[in-house]
């Protein structure tokens, strides 16, 4: 019996590891870290510069972002939407500004591949993006 009891104890520990493992996001292979830090005089707070790779007709859903965050064009096209508002379409050497809770997505409608640098200052200890249903 004992014979028994140390390999299913065994199993059932990699069953689990096997579970838990599977539940942790991968990074995604399209953004870059440069640095992520506190922010000077406020620790409540991130910045986080990034590069963002946005390959040919694929984007995001609108979501926000629980701080701001500046974005400029380097390679591509971005589709700019932000909720209410008419699509902008920013070339290579356009920026915008994201103030914090703002509803938006990032489209590439290109057959090319497009990509952005951003500057977010973000509060500490939160999800960087949130997801917002689409309303009609």
């Amino acid at each position: 019996m004992n014979k028994l009891i140390i390999p299913a104890v065994v199993v059932a520990i990699g069953a689990a590891s096997a579970v838990a493992w599977s539940q942790t996001p991968a990074p995604n292979p399209n953004v870059k870290i440069y640095y992520t830090t506190p922010l000077e005089n406020d620790a409540s707070r991130i910045v986080r510069l990034q590069s963002i790779t946005i390959p040919p007709k694929e984007g995001n859903n609108f979501h926000r972002h629980p701080g701001d965050q500046w974005s400029a064009v380097q390679e591509g096209e971005v589709t700019l939407t932000i909720q209410g508002q008419e699509p902008r379409t920013l070339k290579v050497g356009d920026s915008a500004y994201i103030p914090r809770g703002t509803v938006h997505r990032n489209q590439n409608l290109t057959d090319k591949p497009a990509r952005t640098i951003e500057l977010n200052i973000m509060d500490k200890d939160k999800p960087l993006l949130e997801p917002v249903p689409v309303t009609q």
